[in-house]
């Protein structure tokens, strides 16, 4: 662990601080993590540093709002591409955290097609570029082969059904799924936070569930081989898409309703429910959505619940966290102050949501969860006793065996 950078060392102090796992279950645990194929359900690639010089200068030169968002996020997302520096650490964290392939957000949150293709655009490019280290996983089998050139890959996935919105027909609207399939996406939230007109998100409260026209996107998802993802729906829209659908669905990146009274989170009817189409429910690292300590500990816990009531075959991990560079903060700080901005639509956040309270927002919550903590999130599944079969499974098993299971015949 000495090779490690000094972020990435502390936060994995962090994290063993908290478990004290014995010299045997670390070295156990770093043995396994390394030998295994490790998916994560739902996440991010590391995050390149913005250059701050440029952003300013187009912020001086009268840039809009949206000119400068989809500026910085472009340099978040691709800028390790030519910057040596971030290339570098952008290599480093990946090796820390031991993460096969990532199932990555390559695509905004919403139903706009110009909107989702810009991060999968920015993806695409990340993997044609640096394909000698990250590659695009265009079928499952490509995951296991990259684990076996000891490389990584990014399995693509959008936070929105694609959708032309002309209204024409049913099946006008449907078409862009299958076109956003060829170009690489492998898995789509039904919903994000919001109502559309698929179903009810988990931020609405009349949780009125799947729409006519929403069951006939979950056919079409499964006849392309789309995985249906229900991490930001409403509970009654994960039941729906769970009963029509023939493929197994998921919920990326949730915690238990049971353990944590979060909407984000999800009831055991509904766990359940994913359970029995052969899907999983992947166990996040946000502090807000874990609830008890909010910390490594936290996670793990959800995870046991899983496995002791519903199964080792129906859990994994998706941390909806993503390592930044150090130089992030350098490069934030040489820009102008900009007025405040109206809430995001698809955000719909409940007033007073524990999420924005301060006490989730410690450091030593935070830096447990780190993304580059992989390899400690299987030493606390080895601390816990479970076997090595079934922690396979969960770090990497059940995605593969869900990918493997949508995949179309």
């Amino acid at each position: 662990m000495s090779s490690l950078s000094k972020s990435i060392q502390e936060a994995r102090e962090a994290a063993l601080s908290i478990l004290k796992p014995s010299q045997r279950e670390i070295e156990h645990g770093m043995e396994l993590h390394s030998s295994s194929i490790v998916c994560e359900a739902y996440g991010f690639a590391p995050r390149a540093a913005i250059d701050g010089d440029t952003v300013r200068a187009a912020i001086e030169a009268g840039a809009s709002e949206v000119e400068l968002q989809d500026m910085m996020e472009d340099m978040r997302m691709t800028r390790y591409v030519t910057d040596p520096r971030e290339q570098e650490e952008f290599m480093a964290a990946w090796e820390a955290a031991g993460v096969t392939c990532i199932l990555q957000n390559a695509g905004e949150e919403g139903n706009s097609i110009p909107r989702l293709i810009k991060r999968l655009a920015r993806f695409t490019y990340v993997t044609d570029m640096m394909r000698d280290f990250v590659q695009k996983a265009v079928i499952p089998d490509d995951i296991v082969a990259a684990k076996r050139q000891n490389k990584h890959c990014l399995y693509l996935t959008s936070n929105g059904v694609p959708l032309p919105q002309d209204w024409v027909s049913v099946e006008e609207e449907l078409r862009y799924i299958r076109v956003f399939f060829q170009l690489g996406i492998r898995m789509m939230h039904l919903t994000y936070n919001r109502r559309n007109v698929i179903g009810d998100g988990c931020a609405e409260p009349a949780n009125a569930g799947l729409s006519d026209f929403g069951r006939a996107v979950v056919a079409e998802m499964n006849r392309v081989g789309v995985i249906v993802d229900v991490a930001h729906s409403g509970w009654q829209t994960c039941l729906d898409a769970a009963k029509v659908s023939e493929r197994p669905i998921v919920a990326s990146h949730s915690a238990c309703w049971s353990l944590n009274r979060h909407h984000r989170c999800k009831p055991d009817e509904v766990i359940r429910a994913i359970a029995d189409t052969g899907g999983y429910i992947g166990i996040c690292c946000v502090p807000a959505f874990l609830g008890g300590n909010g910390d490594i500990n936290a996670m793990l816990d959800h995870i046991d619940y899983v496995v002791k009531k519903f199964g080792v075959d129906y859990v994994a991990i998706g941390t909806d966290v993503a390592y930044a560079s150090s130089a992030s903060g350098e490069e934030y700080r040489k820009i102008p102050k900009r007025r405040l901005s109206r809430s995001r639509w698809e955000a719909l956040w409940l007033p007073n949501d524990p999420l924005f309270a301060p006490e989730w927002r410690q450091e030593h919550q935070r830096l447990s969860l780190a993304w580059t903590n992989w390899p400690v999130f299987t030493i606390g599944l080895v601390q816990r006793g479970y076997s090595d079969d079934d922690i396979r499974k969960i770090i990497g098993g059940n995605v593969l065996r869900v990918a493997r299971a949508v995949w179309p015949e």
